[in-house]
């Protein structure tokens, strides 16, 4: 099918006043804009962070906050509500004729301010922020951007000796409390020690190796008992079959003097052998033998009678004298005895204890040692902080007045308005075209009704239509060049500015999370 461009330009020229309207329009509205938007100034000052003086092998500070968290922390608390409306306030930003409430100057402050973090990363490289403010005038913006990092480089000293001296504050808290506990636990052995002094594990081979001793010394106290006994039975019965005892004079015949030592090697043998044992028996065989023959060579006076009736007495008390304090050493040695075998029983519960209280002791003192430790680098990484030798924020360069605004770019606002209202212009043309289906072209007579026009006529507009047409045409034109400019200027100048004004339509209408999010999604 041909392409008829006469045609459609004659429609254009039909539809032109709808074109020329829609584009000025447009254009007046694009370009009042531009013309009435304040500028807008920012001033934008350069911070290096830095890495710390000292070498971490050497001494380490103990915040280890980052630089991309730290900036985050510090950015929260300068934008916080209380501190805006202190720097508002003293560098009255907003003038003191300002009618904004504090929500809408705490939200105003927060989109003009920008504080950013650029390098580092995975990459590594210097890290360097920037922190600009955005104003209507430009010595404004350069004041506001440097108190902002004034406040910074404040508020970096501050967190970062702050999280020093709290580290230290801890440790040396640690380090007192863990003494507190060293010292009770202290008490507590000694106590413990104190009250089950006889039964500790320390001593039990000492107790032990008594405990055996005492059982020695108690058979042989038993064997003694055992031996005085049968010898007062022998003495006695040797008594009342003979009368006699040996002479109080200590004069004693040969077989007296052999009975004597058969006596003592019997007690000795005794001490070690049983009674059935054939050396015990012969010892005692011969000690009989030797009694008969000793009871022979006795004398028969009466003075004699009488001394060894009191010689018998001293004999015999001699005898229940020494059995006495056999049997007194064996009670000992039982109450002994049983006090060891009571403190041995209880030994493996007092060790228990004991090692319970001691690895208790143990563990403290190992957790002291390292707070000790600890308080030390701490006080360490204290001093670093205090004279910034850790990580530090410097300036590089500092805000400084900007000679031109950087926003709106009028000369690119006005270009899309203009780009704008001829795109308009001819959509509405294109729409209006669309929707009209009349017949206004031979071709349509036959493509639509099927029969071929013999002739066409135009239609022809008179000299009083065409001078109506075009001078409403020119009353839109004047309207919309004069009056839409001057609505918009008076506007801005006696209602609000249009920068808000814009900002209040898109927050009630519900827009601003949507551009935020264009705009955030848009590459830089």
């Amino acid at each position: 099918m041909k392409l008829d461009l006469k045609y459609y330009l004659s429609i254009f020229w039909r539809r032109f006043p709808y074109f020329l309207v829609v584009a000025l329009l447009i254009s007046a509205i694009g370009i009042s804009f531009a013309m009435v938007l304040p500028a807008k100034y920012r001033a934008e000052a350069l911070l290096l962070v830095e890495s710390e003086q000292i070498p971490d092998e050497l001494a380490s500070s103990t915040v280890t906050t980052g630089a991309s968290e730290q900036l985050q922390i510090i950015e929260k608390r300068l934008t916080t509500r209380a501190n805006i409306l202190d720097i508002v306030n003293r560098l009255q930003i907003y003038g003191a004729t300002n009618d904004m409430n504090p929500t809408e100057i705490v939200n105003d402050m927060r989109s003009r301010t920008k504080i950013k973090l650029l390098g580092g990363g995975r990459w590594g490289g210097a890290t360097t922020v920037t922190v600009s403010f955005d104003s209507d005038t430009a010595v404004q913006s350069a004041l506001v951007a440097n108190e902002f990092v004034t406040l910074i480089l404040q508020e970096n000293v501050k967190l970062r000796s702050g999280s020093a001296a709290q580290t230290m504050e801890f440790f040396t808290q640690e380090v007192s409390r863990l003494g507190l506990d060293l010292d009770k636990l202290n008490a507590e052995i000694l106590a413990f020690k104190m009250s089950n002094q006889n039964a500790l594990p320390d001593s039990l081979d000492y107790r032990r190796t008594r405990q055996t001793a005492l059982q020695e010394r108690l058979l042989q106290l038993q064997r003694d008992d055992a031996i005085l006994g049968d010898r007062r039975a022998r003495f006695i019965e040797f008594y009342e079959r003979t009368g006699r005892v040996e002479s109080a004079t200590g004069r004693v015949s040969v077989e007296q003097q052999q009975l004597n030592d058969l006596r003592r090697q019997l007690d000795a043998a005794l001490s070690i052998y049983a009674a059935s044992n054939p050396r015990v028996k012969m010892l005692q065989s011969r000690v009989d033998a030797l009694e008969a023959t000793v009871l022979e060579q006795l004398p028969s006076e009466s003075s004699e009678e009488t001394r060894t009736m009191s010689l018998y007495d001293l004999q015999l008390a001699d005898i229940d004298g020494q059995i006495k304090y056999i049997r007194e050493q064996k009670v000992l040695v039982e109450d002994e005895l049983k006090q060891l075998a009571d403190s041995i029983q209880k030994t493996p519960g007092n060790s228990i204890k004991l090692s319970e209280l001691e690895r208790d002791y143990e563990n403290t003192q190992n957790q002291y040692n390292q707070a000790v430790s600890r308080r030390s680098t701490a006080e360490v990484g204290e001093r670093i902080e205090v004279l910034s030798k850790g990580q530090r924020i410097s300036i590089i360069e500092q805000a400084i007045v900007p000679v031109e605004p950087y926003s709106p770019n009028r000369r690119k606002i006005v270009a899309f308005s203009i780009l704008g209202g001829v795109g308009l212009g001819f959509g509405l043309i294109f729409l209006l075209e669309f929707l009209n289906r009349s017949i206004r072209r031979p071709v349509d007579i036959t493509n639509q009704l099927g029969i071929a026009p013999i002739a066409t006529l135009p239609y022809i507009f008179t000299r009083r239509q065409l001078m109506t047409r075009w001078a409403i045409l020119t009353s839109v034109v004047l309207i919309i060049m004069v009056g839409i400019p001057a609505g918009v200027w008076s506007l801005h100048t006696y209602y609000l500015p249009m920068d808000l004004l814009v900002q209040k339509v898109i927050e009630k209408s519900g827009l601003d999370p949507l551009l935020k999010q264009i705009q955030t999604s848009i590459p830089k």
